[in-house]
C-alpha cells in the first residue's frame, strides 16, 4: 500500500472519530495537535484504524509510536507482509 493511500484514509478515520473535518493525517500530527483526542479517544481510534486497514497492533508497538507518521509506517509494514 502506498503512503498516499494509507496518508488517504488516516485523514478520514481521523476525522470520523474526532468529527472534525478539517482534520488532515500529517506525518507530525500528535495527540498534542488535536482537542479531543484524549485517552479514551485514542483507544476508539486505534480500533478504527486497525479495522480500517485489517491489521492489529500490539500495546508496545503503539508505546513507541509519538505521531501519525510513525503509524502510518507501521501500517505501510503490516499491510506489506
Amino acid at each position: 500500500m502506498q503512503q498516499a493511500e494509507i496518508y488517504e484514509r488516516l485523514t478520514q478515520t481521523l476525522r470520523d472519530v474526532f468529527d472534525d473535518e478539517s482534520l488532515v493525517a500529517t506525518p507530525e500530527l500528535t495527540a498534542h495537535d488535536v482537542k479531543e483526542w484524549d485517552s479514551v479517544n485514542h483507544i476508539t481510534l486505534v480500533v478504527a484504524i486497525e479495522e480500517e486497514f485489517g491489521v492489529k497492533f500490539k500495546t508496545a508497538e503503539l508505546e513507541k509510536m509519538k505521531n501519525v507518521g510513525q503509524m502510518a509506517e507501521a501500517i505501510e509494514k503490516k499491510t506489506a507482509a
